[in-house]
């Protein structure tokens, strides 16, 4: 029987101690590249990851889909792209989220910055002729983004969880077990940069000053999409704003931003026909009015002949060209 059980013992313990030792050697192998690097994770916790991640595209793109909605969709070039970058995140978040996958994670992490890096070039130069102005929604959607890229490199770059069981191909290549073994250093790399970006985005917000008033000068008329509309001295499309009065603008603000209030004591040029006036805005400035409407340029219109602003429903409410070929009252 002794005999036996040694016999046995050695029959069946060459057919397994190989397979243990080269996962051992494997698992050591890990913890000798990962020295520096992010830590293993488990099944669970990637997918704790993996939802964050995909949760977090999925807000971003949503900001940026109300963004396009109501009223980003009418700019040039700026207007599609917006279009892209929402139905890109909602594909990458289903992604990330039904794929544990580094690429995929690694997508999600480079789109997200990638976006951002798109926002803050608008903020500081423009993009397409379009200047980015300060917003709330677009301080949310950048620290969301910048999250989304710590989240998902996270997952992108981390290791594999050190108990995890590696096949024989896998312990004999030493390729799949450094890709197993994540980068060296990337946790720190991951954290500098995400706290450089929040930086960056931070200066970047406070240097991004609402555009200034325009003063109004002489008003003008414009022939655009067949109809006769006002214009400021630099030949840019005047709006109204339905839920103004003709003694207050209901638009200060993130709305101002968006829409400049045109400033000063207006005077007729040709074609003028209505009735100038002004009133003084909450902040002690005088607006300009025509017909009772108190006088707005918008942003997306980036150059004279454009009505971009034309019926949008933004910032509160409709917003309609002036149009001089008709008696605008309040």
């Amino acid at each position: 029987m002794g005999t036996d059980s040694v016999a046995t013992g050695t029959v069946g313990g060459p057919s397994r101690r190989p397979g243990r030792e080269r996962r051992r050697r494997a698992n050591g192998s890990l913890g000798v590249l990962t020295g520096g690097s992010l830590r293993g994770f488990n099944r669970a916790q990637r997918l704790g990851l993996r939802v964050t991640g995909a949760g977090l595209l999925a807000a971003t793109g949503t900001i940026h889909l109300n963004l396009y909605l109501t009223g980003y969709r009418t700019i040039p070039t700026i207007g599609w792209l917006f279009l892209v970058q929402v139905i890109t995140a909602f594909l990458l978040a289903a992604a990330v989220l039904a794929l544990d996958s580094r690429i995929v994670a690694a997508a999600g992490a480079g789109f997200a910055a990638a976006t951002l890096g798109g926002y803050l070039l608008s903020v500081w130069a423009g993009l397409f002729g379009f200047t980015e102005v300060r917003t709330t929604a677009g301080i949310t959607a950048g620290i969301i983004e910048v999250a989304a890229f710590a989240t998902l490199a996270v997952v992108a770059l981390a290791p594999a969880a050190q108990h995890q069981r590696f096949g024989s191909a896998a312990a004999s290549n030493a390729l799949l077990v450094r890709l197993a073994a994540g980068v060296p250093g990337a946790g720190w790399a991951v954290a500098v940069a995400s706290v450089a970006v929040l930086v960056v985005l931070g200066v970047s917000e406070a240097q991004a000053d609402s555009p200034p008033p325009a003063a109004v000068g002489s008003l003008k008329t414009a022939r655009i999409a067949g109809v006769t509309v006002l214009t400021n001295a630099g030949g840019f499309t005047l709006y109204w704003f339905a839920p103004d009065t003709p003694s207050t603008s209901n638009c200060d603000g993130s709305c101002a931003a968006y829409w400049p209030p045109v400033t000063g004591t207006p005077a007729a040029g040709p074609g003028v026909t209505g009735r100038l006036g002004t009133i003084a805005r909450s902040d002690g400035v005088t607006q300009a009015t025509y017909n009772g409407h108190p006088l707005y340029t918008y942003v997306g219109d980036t150059r004279p002949g454009q009505a971009n602003g034309n019926n949008l429903n933004l910032n509160g409410g409709l917003w309609h060209e002036v149009a001089v070929s008709r008696t605008l009252e309040p």
